[in-house]
């Protein structure tokens, strides 16, 4: 059975469309929402249930970790194990944005989202689709790319129900998000720093911010 397909404003979003996903993803379910990049699967990341449904809605490899997607700089910090010495600089300089921080995670971070290896990326999205989702359910959100795994991310639900359509219950769609380059991934450990993969902010950005 194909996915239902709910439009829902980027800017503004519905307040029934909104609570219609939590209450979805508050079930266990995996739900295909809009960001600020690519279109990406949003379930609960405290349910190992939803998060083993995510690994095989993508048939992604469990050995791959699942980002997660908080609304507040205070909601990461408490995935967080310790807070590396780069990781409140660049928070506050590109949050909201397409910066995902890669740390070591807290015990409240269920070890299968971060594929066994105790570490999480963290990302607040300048979305507010998935801002008012984390605000609705209480809680952050998985925030992995809509689409088979190897397969192109999806910068629109049309793209996304060719892939997943009959593999997700919900598809929130925003139109275009105007995306061509995923998040930047820098991994964050002690006082050391790496980009983990360039994307929407460069390296030379990520470098300015730090050298400030």
């Amino acid at each position: 059975m194909p996915a239902e397909l709910l439009r829902i404003s980027a800017e503004t979003p519905e307040r029934d469309a909104v609570r219609y996903a939590a209450e979805l993803i508050a079930q266990g379910r995996v739900v295909g929402i809009p960001t600020d990049t690519y279109y990406g699967l949003a379930a609960d990341p405290f349910n190992l249930a939803a998060v083993e449904e995510i690994y095989r809605v993508k048939g992604r490899p469990e050995t791959r970790a699942l980002p997660i997607l908080v609304n507040s700089i205070e909601q990461a910090v408490l995935l967080a194990r310790e807070l590396p010495a780069h990781f409140l600089p660049l928070a506050k300089k590109f949050w909201p944005g397409a910066l995902t921080l890669l740390v070591d995670a807290s015990n409240r971070v269920p070890l299968k989202v971060t594929a066994h290896t105790g570490r999480v990326a963290l990302r607040w999205p300048k979305s507010a689709v998935a801002c008012q989702l984390i605000e609705q359910l209480g809680s952050p959100i998985t925030g992995t790319s809509a689409n088979i795994s190897g397969f192109p991310a999806c910068s629109n639900a049309e793209q996304l129900l060719k892939q997943l359509g009959d593999r997700l219950p919900l598809v929130l769609d925003s139109g275009e998000t105007g995306a061509s380059l995923a998040s930047t991934i820098v991994d964050l450990q002690d006082d050391q720093w790496r980009i983990v993969r360039e994307g929407a902010l460069s390296a030379k950005e990520i470098e300015a911010a730090l050298s400030s």
